[in-house]
């Protein structure tokens, strides 16, 4: 056998932190959000409108996925979407008023989830993780 174990490995690491986040994050925004949905509104909340490209980009999502984001948003009322002028291949999108009022309900929310999400370090040690994460992106 190798030296080898899984429970020491980054990526494994990675992802049990992102699932324990990710159930703090469903606990408490409580609105039918995923984590990818609400990284949408927030950036369309921060950037004002943008193309879905872009949106996908500063997202961190693949084509497909962000496509799907928007339109299950959309559905919701939460965002609009428009052809661009300059060029109608180019979906634009924005947030309506429905999901700026959500956004705003949120904001707060979010920003604890995070607070939870971090609980067992201390600012040091927080500041060191996204630095150290910040260099691994």
């Amino acid at each position: 056998m190798t030296d080898y174990r899984l429970d020491d490995q980054i990526g494994f690491i990675l992802r049990q932190v992102y699932q324990r986040h990710a159930v703090l994050f469903s606990d408490g925004l409580g609105e039918d959000l995923t984590p990818m949905q609400w990284a949408v509104l927030a950036k369309l909340a921060e950037l004002g409108t943008s193309s879905q490209n872009l949106l996908g980009r500063l997202t961190a999502m693949d084509v497909a996925t962000v496509k799907g984001v928007v339109e299950r948003l959309s559905r919701r009322g939460l965002i609009e979407t428009r052809p661009d002028a300059e060029d109608r291949r180019r979906l634009v999108v924005s947030l309506s008023a429905s999901g700026e009022a959500l956004y705003v309900q949120l904001v707060a929310k979010a920003s604890a989830v995070t607070d939870l999400t971090l609980a067992p370090l201390s600012e040091t040690e927080r500041g060191t993780l996204r630095a150290l994460l910040d260099k691994l992106r």
